[in-house]
Parts: structure tokens; sequence; C-alpha cells
């Protein structure tokens, strides 16, 4: 079964562009992370390329390599900045998987035990904390 095609209009598309502001994090030539604007957790990053792909399924191998040392290097930050006992890392491909956004793009949620993850629909989390949140995480990426 072929995926559909990519929407250059996706709303990490649009935040790529500069069209959606955005809590960045991280930046290089080939990706980007940002704060989640619904957090599961405190912290919750996503991280994705700049190239245009819907998901893993359908994108350029040479883009992985770049993509998954920005997660590890986020990750890292991640866990650090916000205490966490672990770091729940999810990637999804196609709505039967739970994608609701088709851009490529990884969950780096921290994780400590015994607390729950809230859902990730609904609520969007305020500006101030999202900043706040990504200053910790910049503050370690220097």
């Amino acid at each position: 079964m072929t995926s559909p095609a990519y929407d250059a209009n996706n709303i990490f598309a649009k935040i790529l562009k500069g069209e959606i502001p955005s809590h960045r994090v991280y930046e290089d030539e080939h990706t980007v992370a940002f704060m989640d604007v619904m957090p599961q957790a405190p912290g919750h990053t996503l991280v994705l390329p700049k190239s245009p792909s819907r998901n893993i399924l359908d994108a350029d191998p040479s883009a992985l390599p770049h993509l998954i040392t920005t997660v590890q290097k986020v990750a890292v930050a991640v866990q650090e900045a916000f205490d966490a006992d672990g770091v729940y890392i999810a990637q999804f491909n196609e709505p039967a998987a739970g994608q609701t956004v088709f851009h490529l793009h990884f969950h780096i949620i921290p994780r400590h035990e015994g607390i729950a993850l809230k859902p990730h629909a609904g609520r969007t989390e305020d500006g101030a904390v999202l900043a706040e949140n990504a200053k910790k995480i910049i503050e370690l990426l220097r």
C-alpha cells in the first residue's frame, strides 16, 4: 500500500517555514527541535528533519542519520533538564499507528517514576511555560 503524498501545508511544514511560531530548542542544517504545544509531560519536545517526508516510511535514508543524532542529543538534554528518571521516545507512522501530523517527527518525553503521562490532545500549554521549559533545554545544548 502506498502512502499519500507529503502535504507541504502541514502544521510542521508551516513551523519550519516560520509561518507558525514555535519554542525552538535546537536547530542545525538538517533538523529542528521545538516544544510540543500539547505536552504529555513538562519538557515534551519534538525533533524533525527539515527535509519533507510524511513519516519514516518515505523518508530519504540519507536524512535519518542526522535526525537520530539530533534525537539523541536532545533526549540527553531533556532528561537532564527535567531531572527525569528516563526518556520516552516515540515515532508514529500513519493514522493506524497514531500519527496525526504528517511530517516525520520524534517525540521526546521526560518520564518520572510513578507519574502518568497526560493525554496528547485537548489543552494547549501556556506559552510562558513552554518558553521556560525550552530555556532549560537550550542551556544544556550550548
